[in-house]
């Protein structure tokens, strides 16, 4: 079985930052994944706007516009795995940027981490707490939530406050500061397991189950959540319904050609 993680961003021309090394990241993948099953970690092509990104980010300001400037170049690349023997697709970003987009697009599987590891929480306890880097996603992150259906399960969102560039460098301090977000949000607010969102700190940085160990409550893995999900789905068969997301004819060319000049 062959899975991209398709990554929200374009790659970095001058490398990754320290904390996201490709060949760790995907090596973390892979541990995740069974016997059979390749994760490959792959990025959109670059594109105008991708900037917003990184400027925002040096800001501390990810409030969800920056995915909105990636969908089209996110929805593009997953059009290209699907015609190039992929099996499935995984948006790496725990906030699903592009994923409603790509299953229009395409047959095989289109998996969003947040959807699907807020279901495997709800499957699992009554109420789940959410726990996000910063206090700008909070307002975009409880849109998603009402999105998906799922504000009922969800006692309440709180932010590390920590992110950047020398992430790495603070492990112990995102550490010691999601512990204490996840004993808050089930003895303040009744969480039953939490749902930690930001794959760059968690799980690439700090491991769910230490973190699970330490507050002595179960802590969703995104990462591993998505990818045996998938491998399910692949197995037995399961895609995006054709009811739900109807598609029309179209190839990849579609995405890479600019719209005829009206004479």
């Amino acid at each position: 079985m062959r899975i991209m993680m398709l990554n929200q961003a374009p790659k970095q021309t001058k490398g990754d930052a320290p904390h996201y090394q490709s060949a760790r990241i995907e090596e973390l993948l892979n541990g995740y994944a069974s016997p059979g099953t390749k994760i490959e970690l792959d990025f959109p092509d670059d594109f105008e706007g991708a900037q917003v990104f990184k400027t925002i980010g040096a800001q501390n300001m990810l409030n969800g516009l920056h995915h909105i400037m990636e969908a089209p170049a996110i929805i593009k690349k997953i059009v290209w795995a699907a015609d190039n023997g992929y099996d499935a697709v995984i948006q790496s970003n725990t906030f699903d940027p592009g994923v409603e987009g790509g299953r229009l697009a395409v047959g095989i599987p289109v998996i969003g981490l947040f959807q699907t590891a807020l279901h495997v929480g709800a499957t699992i306890a009554d109420k789940i707490g959410v726990i996000v880097p910063l206090d700008s996603h909070l307002p975009y992150t409880w849109r998603k939530i009402r999105a998906y259906g799922m504000g009922n399960f969800v006692t309440d969102i709180q932010a590390i406050g920590i992110y950047g560039e020398k992430v790495q460098e603070q492990k112990e301090e995102i550490f010691d500061t999601t512990v204490g977000l996840i004993r808050n949000l089930v003895e303040e607010t009744g969480a039953e397991c939490v749902l930690p969102l930001g794959g760059a700190l968690i799980p690439y940085i700090v491991d769910p189950a230490d973190l699970a160990e330490a507050s002595g409550v179960q802590v969703l893995n995104t990462k591993s959540i998505g990818i045996r999900f998938t491998e399910m789905c692949v197995d037995l068969g399961l895609t995006q319904s054709p009811i739900t997301y109807p598609k029309a004819k179209i190839s990849y060319e579609d995405f890479t050609r600019k719209a005829e000049q009206a004479s």
